[in-house]
């Protein structure tokens, strides 16, 4: 008898019962039902139960688009969690009350006007302050922040700046993490930009925007974030990596009503900065289409970038119709504008790197330099020599293949500016080429300046 009849027989047996009797009937039912179950697939049920009880389950499948409740409930479920960990966190008054009970406990004498506190009025106020604060009240927080005093104390204002940076990044971390639709840990593009656009009225800095700009300003802003944290344009940034980089600092550094002009030139994501780029995008548009062609970027910055390597801007990057948008103009200008950094020189390798090889070989920089030698003779100049120039470049890379340069090779090098300027620049040749002569003009300069003083 298979275990199909078997579980029909066992059904037809059952006469009529109490709720209760027939809930223990389910039961037996759904017991018999299984064993008859493993003993078809071969597997005793025994083993069954000993298999689950030493292997946890460690796999929870997220819910499908079509789930909607399921997703409803995994929302609701990680917003009542966030909120449970925020109320967790100090407040104003806790941590007012916190920088009291230091004062109160600090262990004299003053180090110049710096209060300082020994480990043993350290434990004091850990008693006082509160469960809260005792995450904070360690001995391994104690010895990070123990320096050199003589008497074993460490600075109190030292210690609360600490509290106040682990608060504020918790505090961050749940900010974010609201954003995080799957609650993976990441934030997708339209995540980002959903949580700096509900930022934006928080930031006095930025009340001179009008609220027709506040599309491009997000753009602006969400480009940088993903053009350094993103390099292999996977479309989504761990939140922590969020919280280590220096750009939600600059971002949240925009609520200082009194920021000096000068850090807001140089913070990309102010108001000026941000009119800036859009301003120059406006600019080079000269049709006003919203899109730039090759002829329209080959006007940025001084207008010596190469034809070569316009035209490997336009082949690698993402263009519409052969026209670049806003968001890959922005990747552009960041990696114009900090050629240092090594997702610049990642971005500019990928275009040096004609043949698709991951490395950059003579026929490649010579590719590109006879662009160079073409734009000289075009402005009357005796073009230098390729092999002068490519034996330059070998000799400051100093890669680990004498015939071959990868993208490690000019990381490690710190070189990679230059060579990436040497190649699509005319302007940056020159300057490289004239660099002794420039530096003695700057040399004399500054006497001159310190001469008038």
């Amino acid at each position: 008898m298979d275990w199909v009849t078997s579980l029909k027989d066992y059904n037809a047996s059952k006469a009529q019962k109490t709720e209760n009797e027939m809930k223990l009937d389910e039961e037996k039912c759904d017991k018999k039902f299984e064993e008859l179950y493993l003993k078809f697939k071969g597997q005793p049920n025994e083993e069954k139960s000993t298999s689950y009880a030493k292997i946890p389950r460690f796999y929870y499948k997220l819910p499908s688009e079509d789930e909607t409740l399921l997703q409803k409930l995994r929302e609701e479920s990680r917003a009542v969690f966030l909120q449970r960990r925020s109320r967790e966190l100090l407040d104003n008054e806790e941590l007012q009350n916190l920088w009291f009970l230091l004062d109160k406990h600090h262990t004299p004498p003053m180090v110049g006007e710096d209060q300082m506190i020994n480990y043993e009025d350290f434990l004091k106020v850990s008693q006082e302050a509160g469960p809260k604060c005792k995450p904070f009240f360690t001995a391994t927080v104690f010895a990070k922040l123990l320096q050199n005093d003589p008497y074993g104390r460490i600075s109190i204002m030292q210690f609360f700046n600490y509290v106040m940076r682990k608060v504020w990044l918790h505090q961050t971390r749940i900010g974010l993490s609201l954003y995080d639709v799957s609650g993976q840990g990441y934030l997708k593009e339209s995540d980002l930009e959903n949580y700096i656009l509900e930022l934006i009225p928080t930031l006095p800095q930025l009340d001179c925007l009008e609220k027709s700009f506040y599309s491009f300003y997000v753009c602006t802003a969400v480009r940088k974030f993903f053009f350094f944290l993103d390099p292999l344009h996977t479309g989504k940034i761990k939140i922590q990596d969020i919280l280590a980089c220096s750009f939600l600092d600059d971002l949240l550094e925009l609520r200082d009503e009194d920021l000096p002009k000068e850090a807001q030139e140089t913070n990309w994501f102010s108001a000026p900065s941000a009119l800036r780029v859009y301003g120059q995008y406006l600019n080079l548009d000269k049709d006003h289409n919203g899109m730039l062609s090759k002829e329209e970027l080959a006007r940025y910055g001084t207008g010596t970038l190469t034809p070569v390597f316009l035209e490997r801007v336009f082949q690698e990057c993402l263009t519409y119709d052969g026209e670049m948008d806003y968001k890959t103009y922005l990747d552009f200008v960041l990696a114009m504008e900090n050629r240092k950094d090594p997702q610049s020189i990642q971005y500019f390798f990928r275009l040096l790197d004609v043949q698709g090889r991951g490395y950059l070989n003579i026929f490649a920089l010579n590719y590109f330099f006879r662009a160079i030698q073409d734009q000289m003779r075009q402005h009357g100049q005796e073009p230098v020599s390729f092999e002068d120039v490519k034996d330059e470049i070998f000799d400051m890379v100093k890669p680990a293949d004498p015939l071959k340069i990868t993208l490690q090779d000019l990381i490690q090098s710190s070189q990679g500016e230059t060579v990436g300027s040497i190649l699509i620049d005319l302007n940056g040749f020159w300057t490289y080429e004239n660099r002794e002569v420039l530096m003695a003009e700057n040399n004399q300069n500054h006497d001159h300046f310190e001469d008038e003083i």
